[in-house]
């Protein structure tokens, strides 16, 4: 997913750059963006387990944890606590959404894929509590970022990727919603 970013990003900067007053993507968008598509990545695995489990996808519990958990790390990344909840509630609603996805199509074929099931208490869980410190970081990187004027434009050029599955597309979209912020008057 690496490459795809970094590629799209380059095409993205020659674009921007092609007009007058656009200033390339800053260099901390590319890491925050994987990692967001990481924890998207894994939404497929969570929706495998939920399958198996017959689970259902809302576990507001365990959001209110990974939220609560994140907002007390915030001071140790100079972020606030109000921004670092809604990034976290932005990246929870777009593995939600994947997972609905899934489920559906599953649903609809009678079946899911084929695939391993990892443990979602005993190895995917942990994944994504390693996964948010790295977020957290990442989000700190691109803080200074979040106010320019060309942020909304970095994100739809990164996030209109065609080689990107559609579904993780879309949940990128959501995750990086509120990523932009309108600059303080």
């Amino acid at each position: 997913m690496t490459l795809r970013f970094t590629l799209g990003l380059a095409l993205c900067a020659v674009v921007l750059a092609s007009t007058a007053q656009a200033a390339p993507a800053p260099d901390a968008l590319t890491p925050l963006l994987n990692a967001i598509g990481e924890r998207i990545a894994i939404a497929d695995q969570v929706a495998l387990s939920k399958w198996d489990t017959h689970k259902p996808v809302e576990d507001r519990q365990r959001e209110r944890e990974v939220i609560a958990a994140a907002v007390a790390q915030a001071p140790a990344y100079k972020l606030t606590a109000d921004t670092v909840e809604a990034f976290f509630s932005a990246q929870i609603e777009a593995n939600k959404m994947v997972q609905y996805i899934d489920l559906s199509d599953w649903a609809l074929a009678g079946k899911a894929p084929d695939l391993p099931r990892p443990d979602l208490v005993g190895e995917i869980r942990p994944q994504l509590d390693r996964l948010q410190k790295r977020l957290l970081q990442q989000l700190a990187d691109f803080a200074p970022y979040r106010t320019d004027p060309q942020c909304p434009q970095w994100l739809a050029c990164a996030t209109h990727n065609d080689k990107q599955h559609p579904v993780h597309r879309l949940a990128l979209i959501r995750a990086t919603g509120e990523l932009c912020t309108a600059p303080k008057a």
